[in-house]
């Protein structure tokens, strides 16, 4: 019965390890897979465009609400379609040549992440724009098949606020913040 007990008391630890560690989860962009996608509203138009996707890696663990990583977005990949307007928004606006990258660091989140289907949470992190970082929490919607995995969220950013550049000109006037839909998709491993 000694023995027994000895045994318990050695393999539990393992036990407990191994059940922790098989919950961490790696999500690996596919930059061309995902889309930073954005419109911004102005005297009687609206501006709709793209960013390119560089690069991101998330960590987390739906058994202790874990989560860490970054999402990097190219800031001088914006495409209106209008290459004039691009080219201020890149010179004018995000000054790329000092602020090549946005990026978002998750810090933590909120609900839970099914190990299949679909899964809503609410992620809080820290967004660097113009190289100041803000807080910002996003509500995510998730869904995992298999080893993919997809992420999609919808926010806004005051951009105006956060100290960029407004564009607007004379009678042509445009909205102090822009929407952003961002969806990722990539692969989840253990």
């Amino acid at each position: 019965m000694k023995t027994s007990f000895h045994s318990l008391l050695f393999s539990l630890p393992l036990l407990i390890a191994s059940v922790a560690f098989g919950q961490h989860q790696t999500f690996t962009v596919t930059p061309d897979s995902s889309l930073v996608a954005f419109a911004l509203a102005g005297t009687g138009h609206r501006v709709n465009g793209t960013f390119h996707v560089k690069s991101g890696t998330i960590d987390f663990d739906p058994g202790t609400k874990k989560i860490s990583g970054s999402v990097v977005v190219a800031a001088g990949s914006g495409d209106s379609g209008e290459p004039s307007r691009d080219k201020k928004m890149n010179s004018d606006v995000l000054e790329v040549a000092h602020y090549s990258e946005v990026t978002f660091a998750p810090t933590s989140y909120q609900g839970t992440i099914a190990a299949s289907g679909d899964s809503t949470i609410q992620v809080a992190g820290t967004f660097a724009l113009h190289g100041t970082p803000h807080d910002l929490t996003v509500p995510m919607q998730i869904h995992i098949d298999g080893n993919s995995l997809t992420a999609k969220t919808h926010f806004v950013v005051p951009y105006v606020q956060w100290g960029l550049k407004d564009p607007s000109v004379f009678i042509l006037k445009v909205a102090k913040e822009v929407d952003i839909d961002l969806t990722l998709a990539g692969s989840v491993t253990p």
